[in-house]
């Protein structure tokens, strides 16, 4: 399903993109999206685990970019905050004995897997570079 990790993500990794050279802070960040340092946190972790960050606590601690903006794709992000995209399936298994029932859920495994190719594609052609450019 989609939430808005992505957003909050690429909100994150724009900023600091912005600010190469600074370690920001996550009130700092989070006061950017208006939302609580903690939910910026958890964020900054999954970046952290995936090696697109780094992070230093104290006085003048934050984080900043591991990677050249030039060299993170939005496909990237995309992948670092959601495995695929689905817009459910049905909850009980649908009556096998129905023309529609039978392949409901084959069927829209399928549209998805060409929305995830889709939106793959069109993300991959896009640096986090040329969207900061965009402000």
């Amino acid at each position: 399903m989609l939430s808005g990790k992505f957003a909050i993500t690429l909100h994150i990794l724009t900023l600091l993109s912005k600010f190469p050279d600074e370690y920001l802070s996550s009130e700092f960040l989070a006061g950017s999206m208006n939302l609580h340092p903690v939910l910026v946190r958890k964020e900054i972790a999954n970046l952290k685990k995936n090696n697109i960050v780094e992070s230093k606590e104290g006085k003048n601690g934050g984080t900043k970019l591991l990677i050249p903006a030039k060299d993170i794709t939005l496909d990237t992000i995309f992948k670092l905050t959601f495995e695929k995209v689905t817009l459910g399936f049905s909850k009980k298994d649908p009556n096998p004995n129905c023309p529609v029932g039978k392949k409901i859920n084959q069927n829209l495994q399928s549209l998805y897997d060409d929305i995830n190719d889709k939106i793959s594609n069109q993300l991959h052609g896009i640096s986090l570079m040329d969207f900061e450019q965009k402000f």
